[in-house]
C-alpha cells in the first residue's frame, strides 16, 4: 500500500524548455533526505502533457535510476487514449516503477463505461500495479464511486488518487471496496479532512516546495497525533491556496526557482508566474517553512 506524502514531482527545465537532468536528480535526492514517501514523476504537476513520449519514458526512466528502490516511484502513464496509456504503462513496468498513475481520459470525455473498459484492458494487459487518478476539473470526467468500485475488483488495480474536490468522496468509495483498496488525496487542501474519513496519504503538489512539512503532517497523522497533524496543516494550507493562484504547476515551479532548486523553464502554453504574485507566494511559503 502506497502512504504518506507522495510529491507529485516536477520536472526541471532550462530556459529553453529541454529538460534539466542534473537538477532533476538534486530534486529526488533533496525529497528522499526530507522524508518524502513517494515519487510521481511525470503526472499533472510534472507537465506531461507537454512531453513527448520518448521525453516522458525518459523522465521516468532517471528517476528510477536516481531513487534505486529507495523509495516507491509511481509514474504517470495516462492518456486519453488508451492505446497510448497503455504502452506508457508498459514501459514504465519494464523500467522498473513500482507502480503506475493512470488519469481518466481528458477532453473526449468518456462514459462511465468507457472509464471502466479503458482501464480493464490496461490492466489486463500489465502486472505493475496501477493507481486511478480521479481530477474533473481537469479531465471534465469525474469517475463515479460505482465505477472505482467495479475497477476494484480488477487485480493489479490497487488504488484512487481522488481529486474531485469533494473530500466525502473517500466515504463514498471506501464503502465499496474492499479494505485494501486505497485512497490517496489529491486535493492538499483538503488532505487532512480525506485522512479523517480514510485516505492513506497524498501525492502532493505542495511536498514540491516543502516536503520536509509534508512528510511531517502526514506521519504525524498516520502516527496517530491528530493534534500535531492539524498545526502542521494550519501552517501549510496559505501555501497549498497560492500554489494554484495560476495554472499548476506555473507557482510550484517560480517558487523552485527563487529557492534555487531549478532554473525558471516552463514550456507553453503555460508561462511563468505573473510578477504580481511573486511576493505572496514566496512570503507564504517563507512563512510555512520556518515551522519545518
Amino acid at each position: 500500500m502506497l502512504t504518506g506524502s507522495i510529491v507529485a514531482l516536477v520536472t526541471p527545465m532550462r530556459i529553453d524548455g529541454s529538460v534539466d537532468w542534473g537538477a532533476l536528480d538534486r530534486l529526488i535526492e533533496w525529497h528522499i533526505d526530507s522524508g518524502t514517501h513517494g515519487i510521481v514523476p511525470m503526472g499533472t504537476t510534472g507537465e506531461s502533457a507537454t512531453l513527448a513520449t520518448d521525453e516522458h519514458l525518459q523522465v521516468i526512466k532517471r528517476t528510477i535510476d536516481v531513487v534505486a528502490g529507495r523509495v516507491p516511484v509511481i509514474a504517470g502513464t495516462g492518456s486519453n487514449a488508451t492505446d497510448e496509456a497503455l504502452h506508457q504503462t508498459q514501459e514504465a513496468q519494464r523500467l522498473g516503477a513500482d507502480a503506475c498513475l493512470l488519469v481518466t481520459p481528458y477532453y473526449n470525455r468518456p462514459t462511465q463505461e468507457g472509464l471502466y473498459q479503458h482501464y480493464k484492458k490496461i490492466a489486463a494487459a500489465t502486472t505493475v500495479p496501477i493507481v486511478l487518478y480521479n481530477v474533473p476539473p481537469r479531465t471534465g470526467c469525474d469517475m463515479q464511486p460505482e465505477t472505482v468500485a467495479r475497477l476494484a475488483a480488477i487485480d493489479g488495480i490497487v488504488g484512487i488518487k481522488e481529486a474531485c474536490g469533494d473530500a466525502q468522496r473517500v466515504t463514498a468509495i471506501k464503502d465499496r471496496v474492499a479494505e485494501d483498496f486505497f485512497v490517496l488525496s489529491g486535493e492538499d487542501a483538503q488532505t487532512l479532512q480525506m485522512l479523517e474519513l480514510g485516505a492513506v496519504g497524498t501525492i502532493s503538489v505542495t511536498a514540491n516546495v516543502l516536503p520536509s512539512l509534508m512528510a511531517e503532517f502526514c506521519n504525524s497523522f498516520l502516527a496517530g497525533n491528530r493534534a500535531r497533524a492539524a498545526q502542521v496543516d494550519e501552517w501549510l494550507q496559505p501555501v497549498h491556496e497560492i500554489l494554484f493562484v495560476e495554472s499548476s504547476p506555473t507557482p510550484t515551479k517560480w517558487a523552485l526557482n527563487d529557492l534555487g532548486r531549478i532554473e525558471a523553464g516552463i514550456r507553453l502554453p503555460l508561462v511563468p508566474l505573473s510578477t504580481q504574485h511573486h511576493d505572496t507566494v514566496r512570503d507564504r511559503i517563507a512563512a510555512a517553512g520556518a515551522h519545518a
